[in-house]
C-alpha cells in the first residue's frame, strides 16, 4: 500500500475550480448563462449542479460536481471493493455531459473523481478514476483524431503505456452489450487508478482535466452551425436513446449515485432531453446514418487515421 499522504483538500480546490473554468468556457461559446444549483446530502455532503438549457448551442448542457461522505459503501462500490467494506469513505468528482442541438456536433461525457476509504489504524484506500468519450451521431474522422490525439497527449508524460490501456477500457466500458455496439467512439477510461502514487496519480488526472476543453470545443465550434434538417434531428433523438440505455443498464456512476441516496436531479441531470426509440430501425444501406455504424462505432486506432 502506498503510504503518501494525501492532499484530498488539494484535490477538492481542483475539482470545483475545474467546474468552473468549464461553465465560464461553455457559456461563452453558447451565450447563455448556467443554472447554479447547490444541494445537500442527508448522509453527508453535497454538490452544485451547473445545468444549461435550450441554449443557442447546446440543448442540455449539465457540469457537476459533488464531495459526499459516509459510513457504508453503497453496494455498487463495495463489489468491487470488498477490502473496503466497513470503513468511513469519501468521495469527490467533476462530472459533465454536453448534448449540442446540432446533430452534426457530438456528445461528449467527462468525468473525473477521487476515492478514499478510511479506518482507524489502517492504511487508506484510494484511487483516483476518470476520462472521457465522444458519441457522434455523423462521423466525422478529423474530430475523432483530434480528440484522440488530445487524450493521448494529457497521458503522455505519465506513461507511453497508458493511453493504449486506457482507450481500451474505454472502448470495454461504453459498451452496450445488450446491442453488442460501442456508445461512441470511444476516448480514455481508467478507474481504482493509484499505481504513481498520490502526487504523480494526481497530476494526471489533472491533465485528463485540464485537457477536456481543448479536447471537445474546436469539435463544437467546426460542426455547431452546419445546416442541418428534420431528418438529422430525427436520427440524433433516435441515436440518443443508446445514450440513455446506457447510463441506466450500466453505468457506475449512475448506478453508485442512486444506491447512496444522491441527488436524483443531479445523478439524471445527464440525459439528452429529447429521445426516441423505434423497433427494429436500420438505416439506408449507404446512407450518412449508416456510415456511423460501419465507419465510426468499431474498434479502431484513431491515431493511425490520415487527416
Amino acid at each position: 500500500m502506498n503510504t503518501n499522504p494525501l492532499n484530498t483538500n488539494a484535490v477538492f480546490e481542483y475539482l470545483q475550480n475545474l467546474q468552473g473554468k468549464i461553465v465560464e468556457a461553455l457559456e461563452l461559446v453558447d451565450g447563455k448563462n448556467f443554472l447554479h444549483d447547490s444541494w445537500q446530502r442527508a448522509e453527508g455532503g453535497g454538490g452544485t449542479s451547473c445545468l444549461l438549457e435550450e441554449g443557442h448551442v447546446f440543448e442540455r448542457a449539465g457540469v457537476g460536481f459533488s464531495h459526499v461522505t459516509g459510513n457504508k459503501l453503497p453496494p455498487s462500490a463495495s463489489a468491487a471493493h470488498p477490502e473496503a467494506a466497513g470503513r468511513s469513505w469519501e468521495a469527490m468528482g467533476v462530472s459533465l455531459v454536453f448534448h449540442p442541438r446540432n446533430p452534426y456536433a457530438p456528445t461528449v461525457h467527462m468525468n473525473i473523481r477521487f476515492f478514499v476509504a478510511q479506518k482507524a489504524g489502517a492504511e487508506p484506500i484510494w484511487w483516483f478514476g476518470g476520462g472521457m468519450d465522444l458519441t457522434p451521431y455523423y462521423g466525422f474522422e478529423e474530430d475523432a483524431v483530434h480528440f484522440h490525439r488530445t487524450c493521448r497527449d494529457a497521458l503522455a508524460p505519465f506513461g507511453a503505456n497508458l493511453y493504449p490501456e486506457f482507450k481500451k477500457a474505454c472502448d470495454e466500458y461504453f459498451y452496450l452489450k445488450h446491442r453488442q455496439e460501442p456508445r461512441g467512439i470511444g476516448g480514455i477510461f481508467f478507474d481504482d487508478f493509484n499505481a504513481l502514487g498520490f502526487e504523480q496519480s494526481f497530476a494526471l488526472l489533472k491533465s485528463v482535466g485540464d485537457a477536456f476543453l481543448q479536447a471537445y470545443l474546436p469539435i463544437v465550434q467546426r460542426r455547431k452551425d452546419m445546416p442541418y434538417g428534420e431528418r438529422e434531428r430525427d436520427f440524433q433523438a433516435y441515436r440518443r436513446g443508446r445514450y440513455v440505455e446506457f447510463n441506466l443498464v450500466y453505468d457506475r456512476g449512475t448506478l453508485f449515485g442512486l444506491q447512496s441516496n444522491g441527488r436524483t436531479e443531479s445523478i439524471l441531470m445527464s440525459m439528452p432531453p429529447i429521445v426516441k426509440w423505434r423497433y427494429d430501425w436500420q438505416p439506408q444501406a449507404g446512407s450518412a446514418e449508416a456510415k456511423l455504424y460501419t465507419d465510426f462505432l468499431l474498434d479502431r486506432n484513431w491515431l493511425e487515421v490520415a487527416r
